[in-house]
């Protein structure tokens, strides 16, 4: 994880030289074997309160995953107004935090279209995959990176979870201050049949105080959209 000080982000440090050479291997095997691990009862019970919501909204739905402190899920909310944004983060901390300063500073006093839930992504994924929910964004904003070669199974693309993430959004938005990220989880959508592109993020503001932060450390941040 980098440095959180604002201004003094440290840049992502790898072993790898290129795309991770099992990748290929990796993603094939999950896409054959789904994961059937049982669910963990805090994330059915989120899930649970979840769909419900969305049940009862009907129309435009909007994941935000890893949301952290859940000011991407504020922002989104407020700038998709039709829409029903789901945030997930598996920090019980950072979910509960009422930052009034993160409020006042995302004008967000009177949103109300969002849900912020702790939940285990590795369940909850599944979950929205049989329930069948029609999902048009799915945001993962600025995942933890695993920059080591012997950790790539535990980047998203690598996960046993990976054919449900790449299954779920019309559109899939990916952010990091590290493009051999992206580069990996497109060459893993690619395999999935689905297509993608990298671009610099040009965004004045930024959706995560990580964003926030690399921006402010000089580095570059990268968008992966996949459609």
């Amino acid at each position: 994880m980098q440095d959180s000080n604002t201004g003094d982000s440290k840049a992502i440090v790898t072993n790898q030289l290129g795309v991770h050479e099992k990748l290929v291997d990796i993603v094939e095997k999950h896409l054959a074997h789904r994961s059937q691990k049982p669910f963990q009862q805090h994330t059915l019970d989120a899930f649970a309160l979840a769909n419900e919501r969305v049940s009862a909204h009907k129309g435009k739905l909007i994941l935000d995953s890893c949301c952290g402190v859940g000011q991407s899920t504020r922002l989104l909310a407020k700038n998709n107004p039709e829409a029903l944004v789901i945030g997930i983060d598996k920090s019980a901390h950072r979910i509960e935090r009422n930052d009034q300063e993160l409020v006042a500073r995302t004008s967000t006093h009177d949103i109300d279209n969002f849900l912020l839930l702790r939940a285990d992504l590795n369940d909850f994924y599944r979950l929205i995959v049989r329930e069948k929910w029609c999902v048009d964004q799915h945001y993962i904003l600025y995942p933890n990176p695993w920059p080591k070669s012997k950790h790539v199974q535990r980047r998203w693309h690598g996960s046993a979870v990976f054919p449900e993430i790449i299954s779920i959004g019309q559109k899939i938005i990916l952010r990091s201050n590290w493009r051999l990220y992206l580069e990996e989880f497109l060459m893993a959508a690619n395999i999935a049949n689905r297509r993608g592109s990298i671009e610099e993020v040009k965004a004045d503001i930024a959706l995560t105080p990580f964003e926030a932060k690399y921006k402010a450390s000089g580095q570059v941040c990268w968008q992966l959209t996949i459609t």
